[in-house]
């Protein structure tokens, strides 16, 4: 067996997670209206995953493949840069081909390439730039450049079809964490930020603080089920000032002071205990920061995306404040909540039909934010 085909099965057998070709007997006016849908091929390759989907007209997945290195960095506790770099390029050729024969289109069926170009890793940004714009060149294929950010709140168009702007939105993850006002497709208003650690940022370095290993979110999430959330008073930082901003490396440190002066004390640590009490202190400051704005605003539509977005307690807690506030709570499916690619071609459709194009010296911005393009 060679080389590329052990590596394509070890990718089927446990690194992609598909989602189902949906609707795949088209009618006849489908078929007649055929060259009408633009058909976008989206490359994510901005951390540790490597991912390649295809999209029809923005919001129907017709293949999305993601190949994770969860494994692979586990043993150092964290992505390293240039282990996930190389893995990109070790993947990425497999990951592109194997979303062309789910989808059964071959490459003269794409209408253009969508590419997350930041933020994120440069090195693995670069890997997945530089084979959307080798295909976009060889194919003669409309490039379009993709905020990754941006790509996290368009899953959202994924999941709810009905969707549409002007909403709130809460992105909430491992690198980022903002609340903004969704004015139109592509244009955002930042409203808060967090000032110092993402929350997903905070979930991994408590995880790491508690031995309890890498990625930290999930395994909190789980922990935090069989604790008391009221067992200890973490602080919630930002939470009574005027406005939509966040800071989570006040709730880090006091947990590692915790930590520490437990140790000191010689008192055992009830692990599930400070895990549901440090979600519990994240989880109010996200909700009611993100109900405040979506009021003061005047909009009865939120929706929550990132990877912090499959948080349980997250869920839940923001489904009861927006049931009593009378809020429409929208969020995208698990699969949708990490990287991948999905997102990145929704993003791209909207970019695309709105006349974004890129040229070949488009080049990867590892800090780019959510409206610098």
């Amino acid at each position: 067996m060679s080389k590329n085909e052990d590596l394509k099965m070890n990718l089927k057998k446990s690194d992609c997670e598909f989602l189902e070709i949906k609707d795949t007997k088209k009618s006849e006016d489908d078929k007649e209206n055929s060259k009408e849908d633009i058909i976008t091929l989206a490359i994510e390759s901005s951390c540790d995953e490597t991912a390649c989907a295809i999209l029809k007209n923005g919001r129907e997945v017709l293949t999305n493949i993601i190949s994770t290195q969860i494994e692979t960095h586990k043993k150092f506790g964290g992505v390293v840069p240039e282990v996930a770099s190389r893995k990109h390029i070790e993947n990425i050729d497999i990951v592109v081909q194997e979303a062309l024969d789910e989808s059964g289109l071959g490459f003269d069926d794409i209408t253009h390439i969508a590419v997350t170009y930041g933020p994120g890793l440069v090195g693995a940004l670069l890997v997945g730039l530089s084979y959307a714009k080798s295909l976009a060149f060889t194919l003669n294929k409309d490039l379009v450049g993709v905020n990754h950010i941006e790509g996290h709140l368009s899953a959202n168009y994924i999941e709810h079809k009905d969707l549409k702007p002007p909403f709130i939105t809460l992105i909430v993850s491992g690198g980022h964490t903002h609340l903004v006002e969704v004015k139109d497709y592509g244009v955002y208003e930042i409203l808060g930020k967090t000032k110092d650690d993402a929350s997903g940022e905070a979930f991994d370095k408590v995880a790491r603080a508690l031995g309890l290993g890498y990625p930290g979110g999930p395994i909190v999430d789980q922990m935090a089920k069989k604790g008391n959330p009221e067992a200890i008073d973490f602080p919630r930082a930002c939470l009574h000032e005027n406005d939509y901003d966040f800071s989570f490396s006040g709730i880090k440190s006091s947990v590692l002071n915790y930590l520490n002066s437990m140790k000191m004390k010689k008192k055992e640590v009830v692990v599930e205990d400070v895990c549901a009490s440090f979600q519990a202190a994240v989880v109010d400051v996200l909700t009611q920061k993100a109900i405040k704005a979506c009021k003061d605003k005047g909009y009865k539509t939120i929706t929550l995306s990132g990877g912090v977005a499959a948080n349980s307690a997250l869920r839940e807690k923001m489904s009861e404040l927006c049931k009593k506030e009378g809020l429409d709570l929208k969020y995208p499916p698990m699969i949708l909540c990490t990287d991948n690619a999905a997102m990145i071609g929704a993003a791209g459709y909207y970019r695309y039909i709105n006349g974004r194009r890129d040229g070949m010296d488009l080049n990867a911005v590892p800090n780019l934010k959510i409206n610098q393009g």
